[in-house]
């Protein structure tokens, strides 16, 4: 197709049974705005027939593609091949499980319609026009990890984590290239590639709701996520800054 106006990049590792129902959304909602678009499901070495579901949801249509990877690498490299094949003018990247509504992308465009570069939807920011059903463990490890993004020089956004975000294609483009983290850490690289690219960053409440099964275990991969951002900082730091897009 020629080029859609959106590109929706959903990273998915084993989630034939959540996914399904999200991607109907989002087709849903996406031709309810009779706009073109086109969804990019990366299938992140599932075992359990991801890719089979997303084809038998998608019916055919060529708005609908899977590119599936031969092995599971992590979150952030599934992301960063889904944006290298993505040529909307705006592109997004959701959750696979769909705690975050599509219709929250609403919110996300009216800040880059006002002049964001990139807008990072937020489980955190206070907005008495948005809910959030946070169990309490992960609200607690959430707090301790944002605290430790913004003391490794983070600025821009409190909730760097949440799996929603919304980029000009231009912007897009510019930066998935030069990430390197592959686990649920590179969100960090990528906000603090952006703030160093002088791209203008901004956080928007969105309603979230958390999602039986998810793929993060906090006492798992909690200190590798945090290994990550260090290594992640330590890299940018030996990198010039100034726009590229």
């Amino acid at each position: 197709m020629a080029n859609p106006r959106w590109s929706v990049v959903i990273p998915a590792y084993n989630e034939a049974a959540r996914l399904p129902t999200y991607l109907k959304e989002v087709q849903a909602y996406f031709e309810g705005r009779d706009e073109s678009y086109e969804v990019i499901v990366v299938d992140d070495g599932s075992r359990d027939g991801t890719a089979d579901r997303v084809r038998e949801v998608a019916a055919g249509r060529a708005e609908v593609t899977v590119h599936a990877l031969d092995r599971n690498r992590g979150k952030g490299h599934a992301v960063r091949a889904g944006m290298a094949r993505a040529v909307g003018g705006r592109r997004l990247m959701a959750d696979a499980d769909g705690a975050t509504p599509i219709g929250e992308v609403a919110r996300l465009e009216a800040a880059v319609s006002a002049g964001a570069d990139l807008a990072v939807g937020s489980r955190v920011l206070r907005d008495p026009s948005v809910t959030r059903q946070v169990r309490v463990h992960r609200k607690l490890s959430g707090h301790v990890f944002n605290f430790l993004v913004r003391r490794l020089g983070v600025t821009s956004v409190v909730d760097t984590q949440c799996g929603f975000k919304l980029f000009r294609g231009a912007v897009a483009a510019a930066l998935f290239p030069e990430i390197t983290t592959d686990g649920f850490g590179f969100d960090v690289e990528l906000v603090m590639l952006a703030e160093r690219r002088g791209y203008r960053v901004v956080e928007v409440a969105v309603n979230w709701a958390d999602q039986p099964g998810s793929k993060v275990a906090v006492l798992r991969e909690g200190p590798h996520m945090i290994y990550e951002v260090l290594a992640a900082r330590w890299r940018l730091a030996g990198r010039p800054s100034g726009k590229r897009a």
